[in-house]
């Protein structure tokens, strides 16, 4: 049996895409080991969102020739479209699988003898035609990601993504129903619904409120989470379902990048810093005690001092649980990376550094509103503080003394206090079921 390892760097979605792709290796006879392990195969699923992600893949791949030098070496993701030229001259590659065919990669494996030159598939465009995948995806955690959706239109000034992985199109339905009953029937109890533009979902009539009512059927499946979604692409619906709903998770991932009018119309993004507060407003008028994150983009190119303030200010008010603070990178080929005003490093770091900090305080201030209250639980994996931990809903990570196993399990916690990124509390007394006195 042929061994084969994945790597995958990036986010959410390439994890989402790597693990279908073990599920398929492991139905074409593969045995899957761990990265590092001795291995026939090692497939590199590549991200090109910054330059950093592109140099830790070049870096990635020349560490694979020195620890494994036998091992058959395929190249895909997003840098496998964007940056091919590039890795079809590095050492040690063997194929080269370019967005179009990614998620039939497999299939392409008829050999793995090791080659002089990569071979390549890679169309310059990519087809828009709604999809179905092979396989179900392959995961380790409690939490699995379901892939829904991929592409996005919108051409934010910054981003790399529309010419990495196409225009938007989505998955059949009926393909991400079967998906979702194999993992449940795995034993995961909560899916994350996944895409590059997840509202965007659109196919046979259906929109993402839709995938989340089919979701919300489905027995054995007790938690349906959103990932990272566009505010734009919210509907009043989707927060209806959410406030009304037993299974999907009151939570919400939204990008902000900056709270300044004039950088965000720099960035192409669609609303302004306005629009952006009454849409948060609304939502968390909509669904009680909804979590709430965001994306913040720093060092944009003419972010002045007042446009960063404007941003934190932005921040401070509303009414986030935590951010995640991105450092803005050149993209070639973006028009971003044509504009005057690059903030110096320096700056960028600073402005980084107190974005940061702000969101370790905020985090802390959304977890101590919960002290004393009694939430619920799902159980993933013991903290490096020996504590048990896991994840209430609205994204809250518990965790509870014990030397018992929790994993995938669901459970009543009372609250006790917080740290610095963990909520602390106890385990509630399960209810015994009645016993009859007949």
């Amino acid at each position: 049996m042929p061994r084969a390892s994945l790597h995958t760097i990036g986010r959410r979605l390439n994890h989402a895409e790597s693990a279908l792709l073990g599920d398929q290796l492991r139905n074409r006879g593969y045995e899957l080991v761990e990265f590092g392990q001795r291995t026939d195969l090692v497939v590199v699923n590549t991200c090109s969102v910054t330059d950093n992600a592109e140099a830790d893949c070049r870096s990635l791949i020349r560490k694979i020739r020195r620890t494994s030098p036998d091992a058959f070496v395929a190249v895909t993701g997003c840098y496998a479209q964007t940056g091919v030229d590039v890795l079809q001259q590095m050492e040690g590659i063997d194929l080269i699988v370019g967005t179009q065919y990614k998620m039939e990669l497999p299939r392409y494996l008829t050999s793995l003898e090791r080659r002089s030159a990569p071979e390549i598939l890679h169309t310059r465009t990519v087809s828009r035609d709604d999809f179905t995948i092979e396989g179900i995806g392959e995961y380790q955690e409690t939490r699995a990601n379901l892939k829904v959706q991929d592409g996005c239109n919108f051409m934010c000034s910054f981003c790399i993504i529309p010419f990495s992985r196409g225009h938007e199109r989505s998955r059949c339905p009926e393909d991400i129903l079967r998906e979702a009953e194999g993992l449940v029937a795995r034993g995961h109890r909560e899916v994350v619904v996944t895409g590059v533009n997840v509202g965007r979902y659109r196919c046979d009539g259906l929109t993402l409120a839709d995938v989340i009512r089919l979701l919300e059927a489905m027995p054995g499946l007790d938690r349906i989470r959103i990932s990272s979604i566009e505010p734009t692409t919210i509907s009043d619906e989707l927060l209806e379902r959410m406030a009304g709903s037993t299974k999907l998770c009151r939570y919400l991932h939204v990008p902000l990048q900056s709270g300044d009018d004039d950088i965000l119309h720099a960035m192409n993004r669609r609303y302004t810093a306005r629009e952006y507060a009454r849409f948060i407003e609304k939502a968390v008028r909509a669904v009680p005690d909804l979590g709430l994150g965001t994306d913040l983009l720093v060092g944009f190119p003419g972010e002045t001092d007042a446009a960063f303030a404007s941003t934190r200010a932005l921040a401070a008010d509303l009414p986030f649980a935590y951010f995640h603070v991105f450092s803005y990178s050149p993209r070639h080929g973006t028009a971003a990376a044509k504009l005057p005003g690059a903030v110096p490093s320096a700056t960028v770091k600073a402005r980084s550094e107190e974005l940061c900090a702000l969101s370790r305080a905020k985090r802390l201030k959304f977890y101590h509103r919960y002290a004393g209250q009694t939430v619920s639980v799902l159980f993933e994996t013991r903290h490096r503080s020996g504590l048990f931990t896991g994840l209430t809903d609205n994204y809250i990570r518990v965790g509870v003394p014990g030397d018992d196993d929790l994993s995938n399990q669901i459970r009543s916690v009372r609250l006790t206090g917080a740290m610095d990124g963990l909520a602390v509390g106890a385990l509630a007394p399960e209810c015994s079921p009645a016993v009859s006195s007949a």
